[in-house]
């Protein structure tokens, strides 16, 4: 399997005077995605951080908006890891009605929790990413 998919409804409060979703509601959905993708590999966000002393803070995104998706729309976005030894690339494409709506990436590095920089990927961790990483 490659890549985790979710669908998000883009709601009126998520819309800009234009009718058109404002970029900072897309930038919470896909914040909302990550989330819920890792909680499905098991490795929820804030487990991680409590619990096994490290986190994935996001160190660069970057993203293109190809076509506007407005309140009512149904939006399919599509998250495809790739893990490095000591980060991990979250790589996004949404669509709308089959159209790419945006797309790009965010970059999140393993840090140690509390500082200490940068850690090798845990090898669960990486073996769950790459379950969903494309071959």
């Amino acid at each position: 399997m490659a890549g985790y998919e979710r669908e998000w409804t883009v709601r009126f409060s998520d819309t800009d005077p234009f009718g058109i979703a404002h970029y900072p509601r897309i930038v919470d959905a896909l914040h909302e995605t990550s989330d819920m993708f890792m909680q499905e590999l098991g490795f929820p966000f804030w487990e991680i951080s409590q619990e096994h002393g490290f986190g994935l803070p996001l160190v660069e995104m970057n993203f293109e908006f190809e076509n506007p998706v407005e309140a009512g729309d149904e939006v399919t976005i599509e998250l495809t890891p790739n893990p490095g030894g000591r980060s991990v690339r979250f790589e996004y494409v949404a669509r709308c009605d089959g159209e790419v709506a945006f797309s790009g990436y965010e970059q999140r590095v393993c840090a140690h929790h509390g500082g200490g920089g940068s850690m090798e990927l845990p090898d669960d961790l990486r073996a769950a990413f790459e379950a969903y990483a494309e071959d």
